[in-house]
């Protein structure tokens, strides 16, 4: 298991950009997948993207072109850069690796006003 800590999120106003973090407590070599889910209140879990150990990267259709996802190894992180930000991209955001099983962060709210 690894622990895994998001930050980043916050109050935004529809068309604006956020940038979310997750540090995780092993080093991002060792990681093979991470990645993003989203939850918005009142629905299920909805995976946002992913990028594998070897960089390749892939999107939910409703973030592809708005939402970008990289990792950092070296400091152990990954990151989603949302820009064009809309009221429905609300949702509390959880960040994900596959290290000997899956592990979760606690999640980071985030919040786009119209």
């Amino acid at each position: 298991q690894v622990q895994l800590v998001e930050s980043g999120g916050g109050l935004v106003q529809a068309g604006g950009s956020l940038r979310l973090s997750c540090a995780a407590s092993v080093s991002g070599f060792s990681i093979d997948a991470l990645g993003w889910y989203r939850q918005a209140p009142g629905k299920e879990r909805e995976w946002v993207a992913g990028i594998t150990s070897g960089g390749s990267t892939n999107y939910a259709d409703s973030v592809k072109g708005r939402f970008t996802i990289s990792r950092d190894n070296a400091k152990n992180t990954v990151y989603l850069q949302m820009h064009s930000l809309k009221p429905e991209d609300t949702a509390v955001y959880y960040c994900y690796a596959d290290y000997y099983g899956r592990s979760w962060g606690r999640g980071t709210q985030v919040t786009v006003s119209s």
